[in-house]
């Protein structure tokens, strides 16, 4: 027992004075190590295989198990770092309420303003007949949006931006946790994923900024990540929109995702712009938090 104490005692040492790039590579290898062991008979059970696509319902259940074991790491993550939540970015003020408000209330908006304006040129119609369907998803869907982006923010824009800041500036760590964070989502749909990679590693570089402009808080980037999920998620699951084909897939997205075309991207950039010229004021704090 107490050479096994011993052991553990060096490894957490060496971790601690490990690079940037090893740390993370631990984060990620211990966060499989605990869920593959859950997900491998859930997979079995569930019917699915790595060279099927998933469905929804394969899907969700994986993604739950996932999801849920992650506050475990991200506290082991604490540990070898000597911080605490809050140094990652989440807090329980009642600013970080109110900037998950606020960066909701962007979100929205910005779609609003994609989808508004794809639909007086015409290259989307509304179905109005299915609005009822709303009723009985957009609180799981709101539940699931909120959940998925707390866990995501935490670990690519908290754990992962503070770590590699320790090695690189932070317009660097901003682009290899955002590069990450595209390249992760290949898990779960490689062909439906890969022609929206340059979309969600620059969705990666706004959320980033939305944390610069929120001083340190992930309370803004929460709020704009969980918003585009929810907003999406209800628009496809009740089939609220309908595509004319009046114009190219590749403006549109490619099979109707916003972030495999230049609607998207641009719906990024407009957030994105409006965020760095937020930090650009004199007295915006410095993204080195």
């Amino acid at each position: 027992m107490v050479i096994f104490e011993q052991a553990a005692n060096q490894c957490l040492l060496s971790l601690m004075s490990a690079t940037a790039l090893l740390k993370v590579a631990v984060f990620f290898i211990t966060w499989a190590a605990l869920w593959l062991p859950l997900a491998i008979p859930m997979a079995v059970l569930l019917k699915w295989r790595p060279s099927q696509p998933l469905t929804t319902e394969q899907k969700l259940p994986l993604l739950a198990v996932l999801y849920l074991i992650a506050p475990l790491i991200v506290w082991g993550a604490t540990q070898v770092d000597g911080v605490s939540f809050s140094d990652y970015g989440l807090d329980s003020q009642l600013t970080l309420l109110k900037s998950l408000g606020l960066g909701w209330g962007l979100g929205l908006t910005s779609l609003i303003l994609i989808f508004v304006g794809e639909w007086i040129l015409g290259w989307i119609e509304w179905q109005g007949a299915n609005w009822h369907r709303l009723a009985t998803i957009w609180l799981p869907i709101l539940v699931l949006g909120l959940w998925i982006g707390i866990v995501e923010e935490l670990v690519f824009r908290g754990v992962l931006v503070n770590q590699l800041q320790q090695d690189y500036s932070p317009w660097i760590a901003a682009a290899i946790s955002s590069t990450l964070f595209a390249l992760l989502h290949l898990i779960w749909e490689r062909q439906d994923t890969l022609p929206q990679l340059p979309g969600l590693w620059l969705m990666g570089m706004v959320l980033v900024l939305a944390r610069w402009v929120d001083n340190g808080s992930l309370g803004l980037s929460w709020g704009l990540h969980a918003s585009w999920i929810w907003s999406l998620t209800c628009l496809q699951d009740a089939k609220l929109i309908s595509y004319t084909g009046k114009c190219p897939t590749w403006i549109t997205g490619w099979k109707e995702n916003p972030l495999a075309g230049v609607a998207g991207i641009l719906c990024l950039l407009v957030v994105g712009i409006l965020l760095l010229l937020i930090l650009l004021i004199p007295i915006a704090p410095n993204p080195g938090f």
